[in-house]
């Protein structure tokens, strides 16, 4: 979650503001009775108000939202059949960490690893271990937790007085891996990028791991343009340094996104417990998973790969439950949602919705790519996302310019730059889900035609402030 400070500075709104702020015809029934102030927006207000007053009161602001459905940034889930939302308003009430009061919900969270254990050509699914997280950010660090300690064990002797544990990652990983390196005191080696090579080369994750390194992660799916990252070719390196040095690493794929996508529409491609390597998979059921937010998911080739002693076994209301989590109580509506999900659309379901995102983001890609003034890095024929930039020649304008102008029409396109070895490539973003459809996608090409006489117009790029630029993580 965000950090946020107070008000920010801002006054206390006057008296005469707060008044005027308030409709009098939110009242219960009376438009002048109890109606003379709206509440201060900093600190809480000296009594209640009616539900229905302070319902309108929130719902007023958030009109001032972007439209979730028009948000090409996010790869979080902004659709679900109102079934789905039907079941999830039954559930909000339900605490997943509760299993022992809500024995049906927890059943359903263990068959959806299961259905992932099976997707993902575990050994024995049956034998598979795995859990719910809130989003793929806390399953990310769950793994990275389970890859440390397995290190710790074999390394006893000289952890922690004499040697400090690495993991080998591209330096395109979402920022939840830079996190987990900060919070549990782990070295984080980033392959950088190279040339039009945007994300992890496998030769170079190799070269960087030495007797303390606990892992190396394969990113399927990166975040910065959509490619996935070469994880057979991964596991093949590191197998010739074991032959050649005797270290044994292991993999653990980031599939918050393609673990979702490619079993699907890329089935003859091996990234998954098929590699002996890869030890531990996640991924985030509120992306491609089609689940609203946040619901993710960890798990682990066989219980010898997740210690045992990173399990906890509580006593919690009558019930022996074992739990591997970073927090304690959380909703379980999430989890019917997956496995409503799961149920509904099967294996076939699935790939029909994964598929049409990636023919329209291939065709919307071939869009931008025929308005001549964009140079495309991919294509959406992995995940269904694509990143293009301008050509050299194009100077009037940059993809800032683009991104702050489709704003005005109610699209979220980000633009950002590229990390450490090609921050001189700026790119747009297009992240295409479920929901985003073919006519939306045409809306969007129309409403991008219409500004470039103006944007070819400009005499170059409008100033920013380049200390403002982020990337979109999501």
């Amino acid at each position: 979650m965000p950090l946020h400070q107070g008000s920010h500075g801002k006054p206390a709104p006057s008296e005469e503001h707060r008044r005027l702020a308030l409709n009098p015809f939110y009242g219960e029934a009376d438009p002048t009775a109890q109606m003379e102030a709206a509440p201060p927006t900093h600190q809480l207000p000296d009594g209640p108000l009616p539900p229905l007053t302070a319902y309108r009161l929130v719902h007023d602001e958030l009109m001032l939202d972007g439209n979730s459905r028009l948000n090409l940034a996010t790869f979080v889930t902004t659709w679900m059949e109102p079934q789905a939302g039907v079941l999830m308003g039954e559930c909000r009430d339900k605490n997943m960490v509760d299993k022992d009061e809500y024995p049906r919900t927890a059943e359903l969270e263990r068959r959806c690893v299961a259905m992932l254990a099976d997707l993902w050509n575990a050994p024995d699914p049956m034998t598979t271990v795995g859990c719910s997280t809130t989003g793929s950010s806390e399953a990310c660090m769950l793994a990275g937790l389970a890859l440390k300690r397995r290190w710790a064990k074999k390394n006893s002797g000289r952890y922690p007085a004499s040697a400090r544990p690495n993991l080998v990652m591209g330096v395109n990983v979402q920022v939840c891996w830079e996190k987990f390196c900060t919070f549990w005191e782990v070295e984080a080696r980033q392959v950088p990028m190279d040339g039009e090579r945007f994300h992890l080369d496998p030769q170079a994750a190799a070269e960087l791991c030495d007797e303390n390194t606990i892992g190396v992660v394969g990113i399927l799916g990166s975040t910065f343009d959509g490619s996935y990252e070469p994880i057979a070719e991964l596991c093949a390196a590191l197998d010739d340094l074991q032959e050649r040095t005797g270290l044994d690493i292991p993999v653990h794929v980031d599939g918050a996104s393609g673990a979702m996508v490619a079993p699907f529409i890329d089935r003859d491609l091996v990234w998954d417990f098929r590699l002996p390597r890869v030890s531990s998979i996640n991924t985030s059921g509120h992306k491609y998973g089609l689940v609203y937010p946040g619901v993710g998911w960890a798990l682990w080739r066989s219980p010898a790969e997740l210690p045992e002693e990173l399990v906890f076994r509580v006593n919690y209301l009558g019930g022996d439950m074992p739990t591997f989590a970073l927090n304690f109580s959380r909703p379980g509506a999430q989890v019917v949602a997956q496995y409503y999900t799961f149920l509904r659309l099967g294996r076939e379901g699935y790939r029909a919705v994964q598929q049409t995102s990636r023919d329209i983001a291939m065709r919307l890609a071939e869009g931008f790519e025929a308005l001549g003034d964009f140079r495309l890095l991919t294509r959406g024929d992995e995940l269904p996302v694509f990143a293009a930039t301008t050509k050299p020649e194009i100077t009037a304008y940059d993809v800032f310019d683009v991104s702050r102008r489709l704003r005005e029409r109610g699209w979220l396109v980000p633009a950002y730059t590229f990390p450490a070895n090609r921050q001189d490539l700026s790119v747009l973003r297009v992240v295409c889900r479920n929901g985003f459809s073919s006519d939306l996608a045409e809306l969007l090409l129309d409403d991008l035609r219409s500004l470039m006489p103006e944007l070819r117009a400009q005499s170059g790029p409008l100033q920013r402030d380049k200390a403002a630029q982020t990337a979109f993580h999501h």
